[in-house]
Order: structure tokens, then C-alpha cells, then sequence
């Protein structure tokens, strides 16, 4: 059942096994160095167990379990890639990428990014990403992108190496950052099986309102 909002974080759906949110850029996933609070912290509910996770400057569908069985079961759905994950992506420039990104990817630890490299390197695992042009403005283009593995910054790396890094994703090579640190990246849509109940649960975050976002519609 979705309500309105929790302690200021968008509750997108709620039961008694599951908790998801919007969760908006800036806002970490869990608690970090920094002491910021985190996404659990602000939904203000006591006993969420954190199923998977955002990068920081990154919004859209994080979800939460309400218990220990409901944590398993949907830790084996993300293990065994049963859950679907989509994405809406604001990029500098034309697309003229093909519509499946292949690389293979390392994640640099020290660096905190990810690294394209070449097929079969050492350390290194494939990264498929499927593209779709949503539409196009004049500097920049609204993508929706759906990764098969959910490698450490897979969409950020992927499309930065296709020649298309993210709006204010300096970190992978965009001209300019925002003031407040975050990426035109969201994660707008998650389908999985519900750990209880069974049958496929769909979950949207909309988009932020403002800025390129509601500028660049798709089909515009």
C-alpha cells in the first residue's frame, strides 16, 4: 500500500515485510564517514534491515526489509539477478551508442570507481547495459538504461566510455558538476517477486520535477 511520506522521504510502498522509498540525491544509502543521516535514519521506522543500496548522489527505488526472512529471500533475488532494475539517465551530448553497452569492468577500490578495461583482464567481469533514447534536447539526452549484472558503478562507467557520461558525474568525466553533488541518474523502477506474498511487484519512483528533468519528457 504506498503512502505519502515518512520524516520527508517519499514512501513508495509499504507492507508488512517490505519498505520502499524515494530516496533523493545527497542522501546516503547507510550510514558513512561523513555522519549524514542515512535513508533509514530519515524514514524514521525502527527495525529496517537495508536491501540493497544507491550511490549517494544518486535518487530513486531503495528498498527496505521489515525482517530476517524477508532480508534472505530478497538477498537470493538480487544474488540470482531476479530483480529488475530500470534507470532514467540525463547525458551530455547525442546518443550514438548502439542499444547494449558491452565492457568489461574492474572496480578500483582505491580510486572508489570502476574501470573499463579490456575483454578478459585479470580481475575484470563483463558488464552488459541496455540503452533506450527517451528524448533529446540540445545538449543532452534522457536515456533509460537497464544493467544485467548491477556492477559497482556499471551505468556511470558504461556510459561514460561510450562517450556519454552522466550530467554533473565529474567523477566519470562530465564537463561540470551541481552544486549540490548530485548525478542525473535515478533509479526509476524495480520488479521482483514479493518475499512473502509471492507474485511480481512493481515499484516507480517519479523523476525529480525540476531542472532538465522536467524538460526532457519522453516521446518529447
Amino acid at each position: 500500500m504506498p503512502t505519502s511520506s515518512t520524516e520527508g522521504l517519499p514512501v513508495l510502498f509499504q507492507d508488512d515485510f517490505i519498505v520502499a522509498v524515494n530516496k533523493p540525491p545527497g542522501v546516503p544509502s547507510q550510514p558513512d564517514a561523513t555522519g549524514d543521516p542515512d535513508a533509514m535514519v530519515l524514514t524514521g521506522m525502527r527495525g529496517l534491515r537495508l536491501v540493497h543500496r544507491l550511490d549517494r548522489p544518486v535518487g530513486g527505488v531503495l528498498l527496505f526489509a521489515r525482517d530476517e526472512e524477508s532480508l534472505r529471500s530478497l538477498n537470493e533475488a538480487f544474488a540470482q539477478r531476479r530483480v529488475r532494475k530500470r534507470y532514467r539517465a540525463i547525458v551530455e551530448g547525442p546518443w550514438q551508442g548502439p542499444g547494449l553497452l558491452e565492457h568489461w569492468l574492474v572496480h578500483d577500490a582505491n580510486a572508489r570507481r570502476a574501470r573499463v578495461v579490456q575483454p578478459g583482464r585479470k580481475g575484470g567481469f563483463p558488464a552488459r547495459l541496455q540503452v533506450q533514447v527517451l528524448a533529446t534536447g540540445e545538449r543532452y539526452t534522457l536515456l533509460e538504461v537497464v544493467p544485467e549484472e548491477g556492477r559497482f558503478h556499471q551505468i556511470r562507467s558504461q556510459l561514460a566510455a561510450s562517450g556519454n557520461p552522466i550530467k554533473g558525474d565529474v567523477k566519470y568525466g562530465a564537463r561540470r558538476g551541481e552544486a549540490d553533488r548530485s548525478i542525473s541518474l535515478h533509479a526509476w523502477r524495480i520488479e521482483l517477486e514479493h518475499p512473502a506474498l509471492g507474485g511480481t511487484l512493481v515499484i516507480e519512483a517519479p523523476v525529480p520535477a525540476t531542472g532538465l528533468w522536467s524538460r526532457l519528457q519522453p516521446g518529447a
